[in-house]
């Protein structure tokens, strides 16, 4: 965060929230995703007031589950849905699922990728294309190279040189970079990493918890993707803890062949408080009344809107920047061209000006994501916030370039 400490939040609601000392800011940040649908939402504040009245968790399941599991069929097009207390709970669900599926022990994925705290993510490749462990990395419980093969995004070659050795259970990877910075897959990218999945008969996990920004079925339902599993956590029940995952018919049928009673409590699937009520009818309300495919027009729309005024102040003064959307979310780096890969993104990096640029932000009233330069919309985000970014980034952009009068 930028400063010297956080901002301590008093308050937050819709796409605004006040701080300890009085100060209201416009978010773009929104909980990094968990609150894209605006802070608490009135139709999910409503079912998490009435569910607590009625049991929070039982360890049963409610009638909600049956009714989330549906929208999500329909959403994304996997017929079967399980529910974690997170997308990172997902993510390790299905790699183990995958695992135990193909009989290989290894994952791939893609370098500098985020997928919560799974351990197997947390890889990279060094200069000479070795899976080695991310800087940051603590406690590793075996060496990455041992679980982990890494592959570049965007990289075909290297997918399929990864796959080649036949020991690898599951592809896990977004559709699009989020977390290094906004990185789109180039025409056939996405076919041809599931191609190769069908080929070496490798489980494909699309993690769709940050690009559900392109709308309600995200990437799969956009692009006509056709994963064997879908992991999704965060801005699905309105910021309460949850996740789910999805999957084809055909998965559950092989975990059916191969699960046993007796492993059902020893089997590293699952947890006390997955799909707990108050998760279930915070998701219903949050699917079917605020990430609703109107809404999402309107913060598609605004994000382009906000991606359109940093692009012109970029231009106007020159600057060897660029500037990338997915769908409600916009960012900009520091290089002259759109990246291709997650190295790309990383080595565009520039930390003492995103310092710089998020605490000049946040004094001018605006939140946006750390670590990089990304705004995310939401339905309460109006065309009004969007232009006094534009006005507050421009005026910026003109001193950074000795034009302040500009």
């Amino acid at each position: 965060w930028p400063g010297a400490y956080p901002v301590f939040i008093e308050n937050a609601k819709g796409a605004r929230f006040t701080d300890v000392d009085g100060n209201t800011y416009i978010d773009f940040c929104l909980g990094d995703t968990g609150s894209m649908t605006g802070h608490s939402p009135d139709a999910t504040v409503a079912a998490i007031r009435e569910q607590v009245g009625k049991g929070i968790t039982a360890m049963l399941p409610t009638a909600d589950a049956a009714i989330v599991s549906g929208e999500l069929a329909r959403r994304f097009g996997l017929p079967l849905w399980q529910f974690t207390v997170s997308a990172t709970d997902a993510n390790r669900h299905v790699i183990r699922y995958s695992r135990m599926i193909t009989g290989r022990s290894k994952i791939v994925v893609i370098d500098r990728c985020y997928h919560g705290s799974v351990d197997e993510t947390f890889a990279t490749l060094d200069m000479e294309g070795n899976t080695v462990a991310r800087e940051g990395n603590i406690g590793a419980p075996v060496a990455l190279d041992v679980t982990t093969r890494v592959v570049e995004f965007n990289d075909i070659a290297g997918m399929e040189k990864a796959l080649a050795h036949g020991d690898v259970a599951a592809i896990l990877m977004e559709p699009a970079m989020t977390n290094v910075g906004i990185v789109l897959p180039q025409a056939g990218y996405l076919e041809a990493v599931q191609a190769l999945a069908k080929k070496y008969g490798t489980i494909l996990i699309i993690d769709e918890t940050h690009t559900i920004s392109v709308g309600p079925g995200g990437m799969t339902a956009d692009r006509g993707l056709k994963p064997d599993f879908l992991t999704i956590g965060k801005a699905i029940a309105g910021g309460i803890p949850t996740g789910t995952f999805g999957m084809t018919q055909e998965i559950a049928n092989s975990i059916k062949r191969m699960v046993e009673l007796e492993i059902i409590d020893t089997g590293g699937i699952g947890g006390t408080l997955a799909g707990n009520a108050l998760s279930l009818a915070s998701m219903r309300a949050t699917l079917t009344q605020v990430l609703t495919q109107e809404n999402f027009d309107r913060m598609i729309d605004l994000g382009t809107r906000w991606s359109d005024g940093v692009d012109a102040a970029i231009e106007e003064f020159d600057l060897p920047w660029t500037c990338n959307r997915l769908g409600a979310r916009g960012e900009y780096m520091f290089a002259n061209s759109t990246p291709i890969t997650g190295a790309d993104a990383n080595n565009a990096g520039d930390f003492e000006l995103e310092q710089y640029i998020h605490l000049r932000m946040l004094n001018d009233g605006f939140l946006i994501t750390p670590f990089h330069n990304m705004a995310l919309m939401c339905p309460d985000t109006t065309a009004a916030d969007v232009d006094a970014h534009t006005h507050a980034f421009r005026t910026m952009c003109a001193e950074l370039t000795g034009n302040p009068q500009s």
